[in-house]
């Protein structure tokens, strides 16, 4: 309790000492807010009071630890790059393995991998690790062992011809050395037929449906990187004129919504004094507890009834609209960035329960991929249509401002994907916002 105490105290002296005019509204709000995860985390955890001492700390400060970290650390491992072990913190000795993998395939060696460097080393552990028999013959036959494969499926991603024993499946299941599931394209056949990835989700061992909140989870970041390489193997996004498979133009615009996202939330970040950004990856994972039970019944609940029960929760919180909305902004960006599913849609189900109904394409596009809540398309085209509706009233794009099209790609891809014909897909009608709670909360 000591410690929650000096640590709020702290949080309000920086704020007294920050100049107003050095952060903009957003940042601002979330700093006012004194970060809700600090907050609402901390309630989620009471429990754990009992359990805490007062010690010195250490003067090593811990290097954060990702999903994202870990599948490169696995990945370098496999390929015999030594990373040290998958704690998913990517400090000195996995830098030095990056300078070996980027080394090994004639890469500049800078110790830090490009985007394309890490698709292709996460991609090719994911397909190596699901090839069976025949990865094994083809190691067998390649004179650098389990490096050779690098060469192997970046050569064949440039197009060239692939080895006679090359594994030919084309969608697969690749089992993980963490406890995550995540859905493969193999790079041996032609990437342009991708429908399978509408099976992303696979099914649970038992065959019974997992309506509970856990999902698939697999890892959201290493699903973007696949669909980063189908995208740009077949020569870019999907347009209205190119579409032929709805799910995979959900897919493309799903990533891209979680890229702005990030970018906008490093962007806030960057604008606070006084804290670093460990320190607000903290606190916000810390409110993913306090948002998991209205994640989870995104898969069983109307969308109305969502909203009700996050509109209650809002107003528990004391916080006025401007910090929560300040919080969730940043909130959701770190969300995706640490592969924390219950940060990234708990802040997207905030801004849009305040008023911001564009943030419903984000719950669209969970249900229908089945990151966090279970895979439900049925229901995710509510939230899809009420996100259409909000850009069809005049909203904001805060997803790819600069593709116009953007809004008809998606209504058409969502309503293709429930399963309605291109030729009768129906022009949706602009919606009232009284669905939508308004708050007017004191400070």
């Amino acid at each position: 309790m000591y410690i929650k105490v000096m640590t709020g105290a702290v949080f309000a002296a920086s704020l007294a000492l920050l100049p107003a005019e050095r952060v903009e509204a957003d940042a601002g709000d979330f700093i006012a807010g004194a970060i809700i995860g600090g907050i609402v985390g901390a309630n989620a955890k009471k429990q754990r009071r009992s359990t805490r001492t007062y010690r010195k700390k250490s003067s090593r400060s811990k290097l954060p630890s990702t999903q994202e970290g870990k599948n490169i650390q696995a990945s370098l491992n496999y390929f015999g790059f030594d990373a040290g072990s998958v704690d998913g913190q990517l400090g000195r000795k996995t830098r030095n393995a990056v300078s070996q993998y980027q080394a090994y395939l004639g890469y500049p060696v800078t110790g830090q991998m490009s985007a394309f460097e890490q698709n292709l080393l996460i991609s090719s552990y994911n397909r190596a690790q699901a090839g069976g028999y025949a990865v094994q013959q083809q190691v067998a036959a390649t004179p650098d062992g389990t490096r050779g494969l690098l060469k192997t499926y970046r050569a064949e991603m440039a197009g060239q011809a692939a080895p006679a024993t090359a594994p030919s499946t084309t969608i697969v299941v690749a089992p993980q050395p963490v406890p995550q599931t995540q859905q493969v394209v193999t790079a041996a056949a032609p990437l342009s037929g991708v429908a399978g990835l509408a099976n992303a989700v696979a099914p649970p061992a038992s065959g019974l449906p997992n309506f509970m909140g856990a999902g698939t989870q697999a890892s959201l970041a290493s699903h973007c990187n696949t669909v980063s390489l189908i995208t740009n193997t077949n020569g870019g996004f999907t347009t209205l004129a190119t579409m032929t498979d709805p799910n995979v133009t959900l897919n493309e615009q799903f990533c891209l919504a979680r890229t702005y996202a990030i970018a906008k939330s490093e962007e806030l970040v960057s604008q606070i004094q006084g804290f670093t950004p460990d320190q607000i990856a903290q606190q916000c994972a810390g409110f993913g507890p306090a948002m998991q039970d209205k994640v989870a019944s995104l898969s069983l609940k109307p969308r109305d009834a969502v909203v009700a029960d996050v509109s209650s929760f809002v107003l528990t919180t004391g916080m006025s609209p401007a910090q929560l909305a300040g919080t969730a902004r940043i909130c959701l960006g770190v969300g995706y960035r640490t592969d924390n599913m219950d940060v990234a849609i708990g802040s997207a189900l905030l801004l849009y329960t305040m008023g911001e109904g564009v943030y419903g394409e984000l719950m669209g596009h969970h249900l229908s991929q089945g990151f966090g809540p279970a895979k439900r398309i049925d229901m995710a085209q509510s939230w899809y249509q009420a996100a259409l509706m909000a850009a069809d009233t005049g909203a904001a794009a805060v997803f790819v401002p600069g593709q116009p099209e953007r809004t008809e790609l998606l209504r058409q891809a969502s309503m293709r994907m429930a399963g309605a014909p291109a030729s009768t897909l129906p022009q949706v009608q602009p919606a009232s916002s009284s669905g939508l709670p308004t708050f007017s909360i004191s400070e």
